[in-house]
């Protein structure tokens, strides 16, 4: 909630509510920003981590947090920019947040905010089946379940195959079973075929969402991908 503006001793309903209101307007302008920002960073990218995925996450975020009470401009900024220093597409192999928080600052975010936006990106990340999840705020459990649900059902089934045709990796290897992983650099180094990524991640994110509401919708989403691997190990076993 803002606080009530005040200027000297004297308390201000009307002059407060107009520099609320031009506040609401900044942060609308600075996310307009961000998500065209975004979607010219990602636009035609290959691997399942393009413009269309932020946007689903963004909107996804959008109505958790309505229900469950956040700071939206934080969910918004952390949504959109969930990816931008994503571990798998830098050189340093980490989510050091060094783009994200160029642009917060170059928007002249807050500190404050720019700083917990920060915290979300570089804990958003799954980081493999024995990793704990560190995310410490309300704002990151929103994000963090944006993202994950748009990780499992349909479309996560299209992109974890995306995924790994952008990596080079096989549809299904019979003779290499899938691992859980106990570090993230184990996680991180894994050439596993795309079949073994629903066995150590995908099936694996119903039971690590935060929000009731994420749980709820990932009840579905779970479902469709259990669906899928038995179909497509009957295909696969009838061609023996």
């Amino acid at each position: 909630m803002k606080s009530k503006k005040t200027w000297g001793n004297v308390s201000s309903p009307i002059i407060g509510a107009r520099a609320l209101a031009a506040d609401d307007m900044n942060r609308e302008e600075i996310i307009e920003r961000t998500a065209a920002f975004i979607r010219q960073e990602f636009s035609g990218e290959a691997s399942g981590h393009d413009w269309h995925h932020i946007r689903r996450v963004w909107q996804t975020a959008r109505a958790i947090c309505e229900i469950e009470k956040a700071d939206s401009f934080i969910v918004q900024l952390g949504a959109l920019l969930h990816d931008l220093d994503d571990w798998k597409f830098n050189d340093s192999g980490d989510e050091t947040p060094l783009r994200a928080r160029a642009w917060l600052d170059s928007c002249s975010v807050d500190p404050v905010t720019a700083q917990a936006v920060c915290r979300i990106i570089q804990r958003v990340s799954y980081k493999g089946a024995g990793v704990e999840d560190t995310m410490d705020s309300l704002e990151g459990f929103i994000v963090q379940d944006a993202d994950r649900l748009d990780a499992i059902g349909a479309i996560g089934i299209a992109r974890a195959f995306a995924y790994g045709g952008y990596r080079n990796r096989p549809l299904y290897d019979p003779d290499l079973p899938p691992r859980i992983h106990a570090s993230f650099e184990e996680y991180k180094n894994s050439k596993s075929a795309t079949i073994n990524h629903f066995y150590e991640k995908l099936l694996l994110l119903k039971d690590r969402m935060n929000t009731q509401t994420a749980k709820r919708i990932a009840e579905e989403r779970h479902n469709v991908m259990l669906n899928f691997l038995d179909q497509f190990m009957q295909e696969w076993g009838s061609n023996k």
